[in-house]
């Protein structure tokens, strides 16, 4: 019984979760519909339709939208709206941390206040289809644009490849991103969008419009491999290390403007794939003429990862009908090759793809390569450690020594070299994580680290790589080492792209490298990078917009920043005098605490004195002095009680009874209570606290009046002489005007509004920077202003003398003197 009801509960979670997912996320449909634009005669398939909601970005705010582009994917159409207002001719005088921007990047989300990609390569004009051919390479950098009011892209699988693919928008970014604020002020924009992806509906066609044919290669069943492997022009090798095919399609004839396209999957991490055309000739038609040999015909092939190449956008390119097309280390994946001619002729297109025996790499497989195992940590969030799969060692620690693992020496133009492979799988899931790579050692290291995503890295092809302190990859695409010296080598891929990566240790000079040394090596996947440099900050997990993605980033405190935390925004010596103004501002305090007890207004007394140091304790808990409650709390408590010491300076200016006094406290108690549990910070709050202090001394002023005024001038017979009862309103004005100048010093009054405004305006001045100064002038300011106007009013007099409305039995008296004259 106890587990139905348990597989009861999962479903019903389940069931909301989606229409949770339904109605507040993107949805995705599938949908077939004949032509995919332009008068495709080909059938386009809607792959996914994300809608996202109005949606706001507070300052320093980011979002994160995943897209999952299938290896059949045609196009993605992405279409957003938002407030965002910025003129373009002076986006470079607008700072980075008040700058909304969007961003582009593959295989994990984007990074650009890290990386610093956004700021040397931010493109400044407005985001379009253009920009987009230039797109290569973005799962180590990203494509940053200002945000615009309306966005609408088309972007093609001719310009991206398939895969995961994500868009980040971040309003304001830099150090401060992560910066832990009292405040958060500044512009909030807002957003709404839709993305949507197309295919293919048939394997064989490409394009935007799938109007392209695409012919995939595959082996033909009569082609001898071993009686015409050394009859090529390709590269001596033995049967068991490679693949070598022949199109089973046979001749292929084309030519003119229209180029042939092909497709041939990697399936493993090889050494080198090889492209060459055999049995080039002319075709019939085209040689009837004879103005065209064989020797003529240039046969260009170009080559490119994931998305049909072009002449003007590639990764190789080489005349197959002269020398064969020879790309080291290739990715694991899709490639195609686009095959142009300047004549119309006829060829069969053969292929090689040399793959060394397992646990070896290079190209004649004298190297070492070792796949490394993941060992999960005892901890309730995804985080691992890659270990070796060998019998060379038979340590189960994290840290692994390399010695017994590397590969023998070999000689590399004059410098003895060698190189050792590391192969490791990022799970999907992970693609929030961080990769550490760290080499400790006793002596001075003395290994070059290059690492690859689908393939093995080398000296020309590499995604990052890192040499010493002085020499890493581009700075732009590749974060600083955060710890490294001649002995250490310590860095960090962050949001590692999921997918198998390779690492190549190249050694230098083996020989002279002692024995007694030991070196090792630990890879891990981590959440936050060194803790968030603990204790300046935590590790916090927060969903991209799908709700299906989690990515992990660093919450600093208030001195430090960064995507770590490493950064020291506030110095030592700043923060100290920051936590003095802050702290020692509010024994201004003390000021409207001393009046109420010199008046024996002992509530108020009360409510001052406990405002004061409420403040205090929550600003030395905010600055990291002292923590007595929980921070929530504290905040809690310092808004309210400020709240209701503004409030209670209004209500103490009217003449009213305790019991009522106490009935409109505690009315306002309720209300502020609300507003300082859930939005303590806002700007709103003080116009609102003035409005309903404003209200209150009104409402005590009305009870005041009703009090004192039981019968009021307004009778039958005052109605029935008009003239005689506007000089009654105009003698009660007169009065009425008489005793506010008897009730109030008025200086002391005026002097009040001005620390009043002081308070305001600092209020409104301060932002995450200044907040410090301005805030503390907020203290002084108001609790000033609190005094001023508690000092203000004068000690109650008689009702002789208060000037008040006279008395209704002497009114009527003085209506029938005057009808009876």
């Amino acid at each position: 019984m106890g587990d139905n009801s348990i597989l009861n509960l999962c479903l019903f979670l389940t069931f909301v979760s989606f229409l949770s997912t339904c109605f507040h996320g993107p949805c995705f449909s599938y949908e077939v519909r004949r032509g995919g634009g332009g008068g495709s005669p080909y059938n386009s398939v809607a792959v996914s339709s994300f809608s996202y909601p109005k949606t706001q970005l507070r300052p320093y705010d980011w979002r994160y939208i995943k897209v999952d582009l299938p290896p059949w994917f045609s196009s993605m159409s992405v279409s957003l709206e938002s407030d965002v207002d910025l003129d373009p001719g002076k986006i470079e005088n607008i700072p980075s941390s008040k700058l909304p921007i969007i961003c582009l990047r593959e295989g994990s989300p984007p990074l650009p206040d890290v990386y610093n990609i956004s700021l040397a390569g931010l493109v400044l004009e407005a985001i379009s289809n253009a920009p987009f051919a230039d797109i290569r390479g973005l799962q180590n950098a990203e494509l940053c644009y200002p945000m615009q009011q309306n966005m609408s892209v088309i972007v093609t699988n001719e310009q991206i490849s398939p895969g995961v693919w994500y868009w980040g928008l971040f309003n304001g970014i830099g150090p401060t991103r992560t910066q832990s604020k009292m405040i958060n002020r500044g512009p909030v924009y807002s957003f709404s969008g839709n993305i949507s992806v197309e295919g293919c509906a048939t394997p064989s066609m490409w394009g935007q419009y799938c109007n392209q044919t695409v012919d995939l290669l595959s082996c033909a069943d009569n082609y001898n491999l071993s009686e015409n492997l050394s009859d090529t022009k390709l590269f001596n090798q033995t049967a068991e290390n490679v693949i070598f095919c022949r199109n089973s399609n046979g001749n292929s004839c084309h030519g003119g403007l229209e180029p042939k396209i092909y497709a041939l999957d990697v399936m493993g991490i090889a050494e080198q794939l090889t492209i060459v055309a055999a049995n080039v000739k002319l075709n019939e038609t085209a040689s009837s003429n004879g103005t065209w040999n064989a020797s003529g015909i240039a046969l260009m092939c170009y080559a490119r990862h994931g998305a049909i190449p072009q002449a003007t956008l590639h990764d190789y390119s080489a005349n197959i009908s002269e020398e064969p097309l020879v790309i080291s280390s290739p990715k694991v994946g899709r490639w195609y090759f686009a095959v142009h001619m300047n004549v119309k002729a006829c060829y069969i297109l053969d292929w090689l793809v040399f793959e060394c025996p397992e646990g070896k790499a290079g190209f004649n497989c004298s190297w070492e390569r070792y796949m490394l195992q993941t060992v999960l940590r005892t901890n309730p969030y995804f985080e691992a450690d890659y270990v070796p799969i060998s019998e060379k060692i038979s340590s189960d620690s994290a840290n692994f020594p390399l010695e017994p693992l590397l590969s023998n020496s070999s000689i590399e133009g004059k410098l003895e070299v060698t190189w050792t492979y590391f192969l490791l799988d990022i799970p999907s899931g992970a693609a929030g994580g961080n990769l550490h790579i760290k080499l400790p050692s006793g002596a001075k290291t003395n290994f070059e680290i290059y690492a690859k995503y689908g393939g093995l890295p080398s000296l020309y092809s590499w995604d990052y790589y890192y040499v010493n302190t002085t020499s890493s990859s581009n700075i732009s695409m590749f974060p600083k080492p955060y710890y490294a010296d001649d002995q250490t080598a310590s860095f960090y891929i962050l949001y590692i792209r999921s997918g198998t990566w390779s690492f190549g240790l190249r050694q230098l000079n083996t020989s002279e490298t002692a024995s007694k040394n030991q070196t090792t090596m630990s890879i891990s996947l981590e959440r936050c990078p060194r803790r968030c440099s603990s204790p300046h900050g935590k590790c916090q997990s927060a969903m991209d917009a799908s709700g299906l993605i989690i990515y992990s980033y660093c919450s600093c405190d208030r001195d430090h920043g960064g995507f770590d935390c490493s950064i020291e925004i506030v110095s030592h010596k700043g923060h100290i005098w920051q936590s003095i103004a802050l702290i020692a501002s509010n024994v201004a305090a003390l000021l409207p605490a001393y009046w109420s007890l010199h008046q024996k207004a002992y509530a108020e007394w009360v409510l001052f004195m406990c405002s004061g140091v409420s403040s205090g304790l929550y600003h030395a808990c905010d600055v990291g002095t002292w923590c007595p409650l929980s921070f929530h709390v504290l905040q809690f408590m310092d808004f309210w009680l400020s709240f209701m010491a503004v409030v209670s300076t209004f209500v103490y200016l009217a003449d009213i009874d305790e019991a009522s006094k106490r009935t409109i406290h505690t009315i306002v108690a309720i209300i502020t209570a609300l507003m300082a549990a859930a939005r303590p910070t806002s700007s709103t709050n003080i116009t609102l606290v003035m409005a309903i202090g404003a209200l209150g001394l009104l409402t005590g002023w009305l009870i005041e009046f009703c009090t004192k005024n039981r019968s009021l001038p307004f009778t039958t017979e005052f109605r029935l002489n008009v003239l005689y009862g506007w000089q009654a309103v105009k003698g009660w004005l007169h009065n009425l005007v008489k005793t506010l100048l008897k009730r109030f010093r008025w200086g002391f009054v005026v002097a009040g509004f001005i620390a009043l405004a002081m308070a305001v305006i600092s209020w409104k001045l301060e932002t995450s920077e200044s907040y410090w100064i301005w805030h503390s002038m907020w203290h002084v300011s108001i609790y000033t202003s609190s005094f001023l106007f508690l000092y203000s009013k004068v000690d109650a007099v008689v009702d002789g003398e208060s000037g008040g409305p006279p008395d209704g039995n002497y009114e009527l008296t003085r209506q029938d003197s005057f009808s009876r004259g």
